[in-house]
């Protein structure tokens, strides 16, 4: 039965995940260090794109400010463990949720699907920690995802909250709804890994 959320996602993890993600922790974190690194690049690409929208500039520069800390956390957890930080690696799940976002056409649409592509890669991010918290053995680690979990499902609200600022809210809904579901089909047919977050 699926989870009530405010997260909205369709589908749940499949529950092997955090089983294979444990066994091979120097990767997760490997994955999710480059993941937090993305996150606070994108905030930065979007401010660097959207320089005239206050709320945004604003919001977005504490974002990256908490993404960028999250960045450092997880090398920490890395270098506590002896492992390195290793090359970044290829996200098929984002390069899947960014090629729907609209090319062309007005600029507020485009900056829409910007941010609920965004939101919904926190959101994902998420729904991942929450597993880690509850189900990882190590409670050091497990800690630490508590805290990730609760930081990526207020960005998730954040940028759903600013894609209503710049657009009518009952279009920015109708097209989250029309985007979790294609979510949903990209996280059904993508295989589950050990060495990735997504």
């Amino acid at each position: 039965m699926k989870e009530k959320t405010i997260l909205k996602l369709k589908l749940n993890t499949d529950p092997r995940w955090v089983n294979i993600a444990e066994k091979n922790i120097e990767e997760i974190l490997v994955d999710h260090a480059w993941c937090e690194q993305k996150a606070a690049s994108t905030g930065i690409s979007m401010i660097i794109h959207y320089p005239d929208k206050t709320r945004l500039v604003d919001e977005l520069t504490d974002l990256v400010a908490e993404e960028w800390s999250h960045f450092e956390r997880v090398l920490l957890e890395l270098r506590k463990r002896g492992f390195q930080l290793g090359r970044p690696r290829k996200d098929e799940y984002v390069v899947q949720l960014l090629a729907h976002v609209r090319k062309g056409g007005a600029r507020e649409r485009q900056l829409m699907d910007q941010l609920l592509v965004s939101a919904l890669i926190e959101a994902r991010s998420c729904e991942r920690f929450k597993l880690l918290w509850q189900h990882i053995a190590d409670p050091e680690l497990s800690k630490f995802y508590y805290e990730l979990m609760v930081s990526e499902a207020a960005h998730f609200v954040s940028y759903v909250e600013l894609a209503k600022e710049y657009c009518e809210p009952k279009l920015v809904e109708e097209r989250l709804q029309e985007l979790l579901l294609i979510e949903g089909e990209i996280v059904t047919n993508l295989p589950v890994r050990d060495d990735r977050m997504h």
